[in-house]
């Protein structure tokens, strides 16, 4: 789950919650102790990391292939990143849920609910407020993960988070990851991968974020240079979730050709 995922022209503008909880003890703890493990372990090729700025906000905005992608970000990145996930891993109780909970605080995660709607507006109001603390936002344009391995179309939400906070996007490429922890893996595998971080992209010159136009050009931007990182196949579509019933795949078919 994740703020990419929507398209947020119903996004309402009332004040939102203050602002974001940056990360914390527990965050550098784990990186502290993960990042040279994973480094030693699964010898990521990094190129890009200038590409970065030290300060200010900043989207990543990366293909998405394997779960493992949201530990690799954070930590492969030159600065703490935070990232959306499902409000259920913070959420277990007993010893389980508190694993859960470390882990995922410890990786720079904030949990939000999964849905349309409300929860929609929630996270992309979660991405906003972690982006006007100065931080670094980690974001899957395509919505979720690729299990073919192309590159689907981006969803807006990125753009409108970058233009409403007046972010900069650096692209990031991820090679390989899926193969560390394919779909439905449950440990991961010893493999090595390769993350590209490019250059940075102001998205600014396409408009302004209550224009659907300047959003979908600054979202199609924003994949073309991911497309240029990683050298996926284009899928020219979005990336969506299969139905699981005969209604979801009725209205499906209805409302599919009005997703442009």
């Amino acid at each position: 789950m994740t703020a990419a995922s929507v398209d947020p022209d119903f996004v309402d503008e009332a004040a939102a919650p203050g602002p974001a909880k940056r990360p914390g003890f527990v965050y550098f703890l784990g990186y502290g102790i993960m990042a040279p493990i994973a480094r030693l372990v699964f010898r990521p090729h990094i190129t890009g990391r200038e590409n970065i700025p030290e300060t200010g906000r900043v989207i990543l905005a990366s293909n998405h292939l394997s779960f493992i992608d949201s530990l690799v970000i954070p930590l492969t990145a030159p600065r703490p990143v935070q990232f959306l996930a499902k409000s259920t891993y913070f959420t277990g109780t007993g010893f389980r849920g508190w694993i859960s909970r470390t882990f995922f605080t410890a990786i720079g995660a904030v949990g939000v609910e999964r849905g349309a709607g409300q929860a929609a507006q929630d996270a992309l109001d979660a991405g906003r407020r972690i982006l006007e603390s100065d931080s670094a936002f980690a974001i899957y344009p395509e919505g979720t993960r690729s299990l073919d391995g192309r590159l689907y179309r981006g969803r807006t939400g990125v753009a409108w988070l970058a233009l409403t906070t007046n972010s900069v996007v650096v692209p990031v490429g991820l090679i390989g990851t899926q193969e560390i922890q394919p779909v439905g893996a449950r440990l991961p595998r010893i493999r090595r991968v390769t993350v590209k971080f490019g250059e940075p992209i102001d998205v600014s010159r396409h408009g302004t974020a209550d224009s659907g136009r300047a959003r979908r050009r600054a979202t199609d931007e924003i994949m073309a240079a991911i497309h240029d990182l990683t050298g996926q196949e284009l899928a020219n579509e979005y990336n969506e979730t299969p139905p699981s019933g005969v209604v979801q795949r009725v209205a499906q078919a209805i409302l599919r050709p009005e997703r442009r």
